[in-house]
């Protein structure tokens, strides 16, 4: 074994060589009568053969929009089974399916839409309280390239879906002959904290393939039920969720249009699901809610906790309570389709929840020198990057972003700080940019989270880096407390800490709060609570600071 830092996927299990479209094919042909698609909230339960009936449909309504492959179309809408079918259809037509966050307001989608040069956009009417409509009408005048806009549940759309018996089956077999696993099929805009979103360009063979080991890494079979509470908009729902399923004749359960904890909770009961996929924040509320005890989850086997840092302690719940014996954490980016590392349902418990597990087939992995650029010692934090068949093709028409993300080797420098021990786990102890240089100690705010969970009344905690003319920085501590418990002060904060972790880590300043602002898929925003702490602070003249 090598003292250094990378470490190789195995690669005895080969890689799916086809587009998603025949995997799909290929799915209907051994498991058409097994159910595919449970949706409680529109009333849809569907078997494949009958999954694919709709997924057709809508796969000749776009051959007869005039979408050739390669043009792009846009998909606004909360998770729903027609997000499903425009998933699989855009696949077998070549049309490059361009995901757009649903939390998105008009200047946002008028920038996605533009930057990728969408040619259609189907739509929800509605969510929550925004008006899709009336935002389109805002933002399509400006946007010559977008001919078609469709919403999902109106007069329009049936007429959409009625101009597929126009183009014939054998006509949509001859389009996805032209198809090859190598082709862009979709486009991701990740979130950037700052600056525009980067839309991450993914082929047939990244997220296929991606699916598909993760499936593995759940031990799926065609028995398998998988509830899928996390938004198809990102790589989690559409590629964990739907592909991984699908790779393995596997059903998908949508609970609901977006996350809601019992609605998750009674299709986990009622559809006997053996898979459950989430961020840390979705487990957490589950396992907060009065009742949670009522539900029986009896039937769970396994899942994903993933999307952000999974606190040790909601790990080792969700596997006693929830009856998840097998539930593993993964980690990854959307840049990488997503997942790089994964833990196996038969790691040592300590690796199972203090780890993100080892690297996923024909994936490599290694931990660098954030400014060398060279590659560390095993145990040795730094970057982590990643190379190999799921390193997306690029930054949608951004060459210049794509070659800052992407060096000349094919290595993803992802800006997550890791460590790789002797067996190959992985850990990440931050971001790069999280990291809170106090009087010249390197703090991690990962690390003090951990230790915080362990505090009897705190249910969620983040800990940040606030401006400080003294130290450079000094260390902030949000946090969620347990309903009927003692507020926590800076002093009780400091009394708990005081002998069991290193002075400079303990928080100097406390807030408690009820949520945290964060991303429709439950990434933390730590650069907002960094503003609003300023403010509530008083530090903006620490924060004008010049610094070397």
């Amino acid at each position: 074994m090598s003292d250094l830092a990378h470490v190789v996927g195995d690669t005895t299990t080969p890689l799916l060589n086809e587009t998603i479209g025949q995997n799909f094919d290929r799915a209907i042909a051994r498991h058409g009568d097994r159910e595919a698609l449970v949706v409680p909230f529109q009333g849809i339960r569907l078997t494949y053969r009958e999954l694919d009936v709709q997924v057709e449909r809508v796969a000749r309504a776009l051959i007869a929009l005039g979408l050739k492959k390669g043009d792009r179309v846009g998909m606004w809408s909360p998770n729903c089974a027609e997000w499903v079918y425009v998933q699989y259809a855009t696949a077998k037509t070549g049309v490059i399916l361009v995901n757009i966050n649903p939390a998105y307001r008009t200047e946002e989608l008028r920038y996605a839409l533009a930057q990728s040069g969408c040619r259609a956009l189907i739509s929800a009417t509605t969510f929550k309280n925004s008006d899709y409509q009336a935002m389109v009408a805002e933002v399509s005048g400006g946007l010559a390239q977008l001919e078609h806009v469709l919403f999902l549940g109106t007069p329009a759309w049936d007429a959409f879906l009625a101009t597929s018996d126009t183009v014939s089956p054998a006509a949509l077999a001859s389009r996805e002959a032209t198809l090859d696993r190598l082709d862009p099929i979709n486009i991701q805009y990740t979130s950037g904290t700052t600056g525009f979103p980067k839309g991450a360009t993914l082929s047939h063979a990244n997220i296929l393939n991606n699916g598909f080991f993760c499936g593995e890494g759940f031990r799926y079979s065609e028995r398998d039920r998988v509830c899928i509470p996390v938004p198809f908009y990102h790589c989690f729902g559409m590629v964990i969720g739907n592909l991984a399923c699908t790779t393995h004749g596997a059903a998908i359960v949508l609970p609901s249009p977006t996350f809601e904890a019992q609605a998750t909770l009674k299709a986990l009961q009622d559809e006997r699901c053996t898979c459950v996929l989430g961020v840390p924040t979705m487990f957490i509320t589950m396992l907060g809610l009065p009742d949670f005890s009522s539900y029986d989850l009896s039937s769970l086997r396994t899942g994903m906790m993933a999307g952000s840092p999974c606190p040790v302690e909601v790990m080792k719940q969700v596997i006693d309570k929830m009856h998840a014996s097998e539930v593993t954490i993964g980690y990854g980016m959307t840049e990488t389709s997503p997942v790089s590392t994964q833990t196996a349902p038969d790691d040592p418990l300590e690796k199972r929840v203090g780890s993100v597990g080892r690297v996923h087939p024909h994936v490599q992995v290694k931990v660098i020198d954030p400014v060398a650029g060279a590659t560390l010692p095993r145990g040795a934090s730094g970057e982590l990057c990643t190379k190999g068949y799921s390193v997306m093709l690029g930054y949608w028409n951004d060459a210049q972003k794509t070659a800052q993300a992407i060096d000349a080797e094919g290595w993803m420098h992802t800006g997550d700080l890791a460590t790789i021990d002797a067996e190959g786990y992985v850990n990440i102890v931050g971001r790069i940019k999280d990291m809170i240089i106090r009087g010249g100690e390197n703090v991690y705010p990962r690390e003090i989270e951990e230790f915080l969970y362990g505090h009897p009344d705190i249910v969620d905690v983040q800990v940040f880096g606030v401006p400080d003319l003294r130290y450079g920085e000094e260390l902030m501590a949000w946090v969620k407390m347990r309903p009927g418990a003692q507020p926590l002060t800076a002093d009780t904060l400091k009394s708990y800490c005081t002998g069991r972790i290193a002075h400079y880590k303990i928080p100097r300043y406390v807030h408690l709060t009820d949520e945290f602002p964060m991303t429709v898929t439950g990434k933390i925003q730590k650069f907002k609570m960094r503003e609003m702490a300023i403010e509530q602070l008083g530090l903006q003249a620490a924060a004008a600071a010049k610094t070397a």
